[in-house]
């Protein structure tokens, strides 16, 4: 549904001009901004793919070349089997577009009106307007506020109006950036459900965020970006799996179990042991999954009842390859 192939994008940003070069003339102080390089995504029918990245990553300009809102410099997008660039047409006919603070939206009218002027944009027969706002209206739960001028809602309510009006033209591929930016946590619970209903009827969904509650509650799978440049995409279920040699073991320890730590540390089979928050507890992280066993082993000898295994978060992943710019849990 989604197949994006060497895209890339610069921005030449314009600067005052020098007053000679070295060959006696005016040079002028342009520099590059490369927001995308090189970036390869397929996202397949149905899938909700999050691209997940701190602010500045790239994560709207790619957006906006796959909206055709912005020409890409190098490569090819195809959206639903359209070029975004040579039939951009046909592609904005079947997408929509839901980016986050009050973008797209004219606040002096009502929502209703709102809708209904999206409507015309993307070309709804003029005779199924009415029911269709309607529909969307009650769906996004704004059925008994939506003739109030706009300027009167929540952040919240204003991003549940945008989600209707990306889906007026009953797109098959929805981009969402960011969509709940600046949202209280009720309001955002409430907009994942929306998203959820639409994974359920199986769009194609590419959400961009730099949180990670959201990225793990809705997307399939993920693409980690950084600098303009996919890290890496894998399923959002077993991203933990690349940091295989990150595996790592919860455990609780009694008072007089505390001497335990400095042995574990010394095993050959630990890479190192962090103590965490919660008084007594800490987290080891072993050399390998393989190297688990041997160390369950030597911690239940040592009388260490209480203790969890598990695999690196998609947090820990993120931190692993971005670091913690922009991140959100």
């Amino acid at each position: 549904m989604i197949e994006v192939t060497g895209l890339g994008r610069v921005f030449v940003k314009r600067g005052r001009k020098a007053k000679r070069d070295r060959q006696g003339g005016p040079a002028a102080r342009n520099s590059r901004i490369v927001a995308l390089d090189g970036v390869n995504l397929s996202v397949p029918e149905g899938e909700t793919h999050g691209i997940l990245g701190p602010n500045g990553a790239g994560k709207t300009t790619l957006v906006k070349i796959l909206s055709t809102m912005l020409l890409p410099t190098s490569g090819r997008a195809l959206v639903a089997g359209h070029d975004v660039t040579a039939e951009a047409d046909r592609v904005r006919r079947r997408i929509g577009i839901v980016f986050g603070g009050d973008h797209g939206l004219y606040t002096r009218i009502t929502a209703r009106q709102n809708l209904a002027f999206w409507a015309t944009m993307y070309r709804v027969d003029a005779s199924a307007v009415k029911r269709r706002s309607q529909e969307l209206l009650e769906r996004v739960g704004l059925a008994d506020r939506a003739d109030e001028p706009v300027e009167g809602f929540s952040r919240g309510m204003r991003q549940r109006l945008h989600l209707a009006r990306g889906l007026i033209g009953d797109p098959a591929v929805l981009f969402l950036d960011e969509p709940t930016m600046g949202m209280d946590p009720l309001a955002t619970r409430d907009f994942r459900d929306l998203v959820h209903e639409l994974k359920a009827e199986g769009r194609t969904i590419l959400l961009t965020t730099h949180d990670m509650s959201e990225a793990e509650a809705l997307c399939d799978r993920v693409s980690l970006v950084d600098h303009g440049t996919v890290l890496v995409t894998e399923p959002t279920a077993t991203i933990g799996q690349m940091l295989s040699g990150h595996d790592r073991i919860d455990i609780t320890l009694r008072e007089e179990q505390s001497h335990l730590l400095a042995e574990l540390a010394g095993l050959s089979q630990v890479e190192r042991v962090d103590k965490l928050s919660e008084p007594g507890t800490a987290r080891i992280h072993t050399t390998s999954a393989d190297a688990n066993p041997a160390v369950l082993r030597w911690l239940l000898d040592a009388g260490v009842d209480t203790l969890r295994t598990g695999r690196p978060t998609l947090e820990e992943v993120y931190v692993h390859l971005v670091g913690n710019r922009g991140l959100t849990v």
